[in-house]
């Protein structure tokens, strides 16, 4: 179980998130407002809190956001988990689809730092069930995945 942190959108792909606090997950699409949101296999960005504290830690100044996750959450390590995992927070319930992703012409934290997490610790899902998640609601682990 992990504890959301931030939920994050864009409104335009191309510029960073921001932590808008609660959004309105919408079944086979994705967040509300997000220019990510489409159908396809990558409508939710979630990233683990405890991997970026750990980046800042080794002096990276980072917003919520800025990696382009959508929802940030303490206490789950996604890269360890297998697509087909299901989350579940509220009634939004989430389909793990992709772990990682390649990263297109390194962004600007990759520039600055030299390294980026979001390539190898982000993961994205589709939204099975939609509804509303906020910060402070909890994640859960409802299905691990084959």
């Amino acid at each position: 179980m992990g504890k959301v942190t931030a939920v994050c959108i864009s409104e335009n792909k191309g510029t960073q998130k921001k932590n808008v606090g609660s959004a309105v997950f919408i079944e086979n699409f994705g967040i509300e407002g997000d220019a990510h949101a489409g159908d396809w296999h990558r409508q939710v960005s979630l990233l683990s809190n405890d991997k970026v504290e750990a980046f800042r830690a080794r002096g990276a100044v980072v917003d919520d956001g800025a990696f382009g996750e959508n929802i940030k959450v303490d206490g789950i390590d996604f890269a360890s988990l297998s697509a087909g995992t299901e989350f579940k927070c509220n009634d939004v319930l989430l389909e793990l689809t992709q772990i990682g992703k390649e990263c297109h012409s390194h962004c600007e934290i990759y520039k600055v730092m030299g390294d980026c997490i979001m390539p190898r610790e982000g993961v994205f899902a589709k939204v099975l069930n939609g509804g509303t998640i906020s910060v402070g609601d909890e994640l859960v682990v409802s299905k691990k995945g084959e």
